[in-house]
């Protein structure tokens, strides 16, 4: 495996970008970062030019992105990582080391850990790796996939939302994906801060619904955004922002 390609999508996240990027930057399998920035008004784009990442320009929105940045990698593989996450050391080696052990596979994901101190967070680890042993996971987990493979499948979907569900269950349904246990990708437990777990997971639920209705991702995006400007989380009256996550 001659050379992995590592794609980023970024909005405004200079607070954490720049530890994951020295994360990366310590790994010693070859590699090249991709970070495609949906236009930030704070200095992602500064940082990461500063750690030598090739930065490609996008209208916001995570399907976009990262379909724009799987086109212009040149790697055997392609590794899909969230700007919050820290990234285990020797990562790298060990996605290589698995694929080339298990020529079988095309893919997969890496363990999560979230690093919040709270009942919470350590409910949604123990929740991910009981999804994930029915081969349901996303992209806060590190997907990756053999380069050949996700041309294939015919790559992340362009969509507004959901993106990695979808590109997850093409690859699952094409063939045989693994976790990597050890070391595990640890992501932050920021979005669920100063909100209710009951909520969350309502959220989780409605859009996961909404989406196999076949509701266009379109209209879940808006859903999204209407719920992200609505002040009164609080209401009696059971608004949107109650239940549906924070998108970045």
């Amino acid at each position: 495996m001659s050379l992995i390609s590592v794609i980023l999508c970024t909005l405004d996240e200079a607070p954490v970008l720049r530890r994951l990027l020295a994360d990366l930057q310590d790994e010693d399998m070859e590699h090249e970062v991709i970070c495609v920035d949906g236009g930030s008004r704070d200095d992602t784009v500064d940082i990461a030019a500063a750690y030598g990442c090739r930065v490609l320009s996008s209208a916001p929105g995570r399907g976009q992105q990262l379909s724009l940045g799987a086109g212009a990698a040149r790697g055997d593989l392609l590794l899909f990582l969230h700007a919050d996450c820290r990234f285990p050391r020797n990562g790298l080696r060990a996605v290589a080391a698995t694929l080339t052990r298990r020529p079988e596979c095309v893919g997969g994901n890496f363990r999560l850990l979230f690093d919040g101190d709270d009942e919470f967070s350590r409910w949604l680890t123990g929740f991910y790796a009981r999804i994930r042993a029915r081969g349901l996971y996303y992209g806060d987990s590190g997907i990756f996939v053999r380069r050949q493979v996700y041309q294939a499948l015919g790559g992340l979907r362009p969509i507004a939302l959901m993106e990695d569900y979808d590109f997850v269950r093409r690859m699952e349904r094409s063939g045989d994906t693994v976790c990597i246990d050890q070391p595990p990708l640890v992501t932050s437990s920021r979005r669920f801060r100063r909100r209710r777990s009951w909520s969350i997971v309502g959220g989780w639920l409605l859009l996961h619904g909404l989406f196999h209705l076949r509701v266009p991702p379109a209209i879940l995006a808006r859903l999204y955004r209407s719920a992200r400007h609505e002040r009164h989380v609080d209401s009696p009256s059971g608004k949107l922002s109650m239940i549906l996550p924070r998108r970045r």
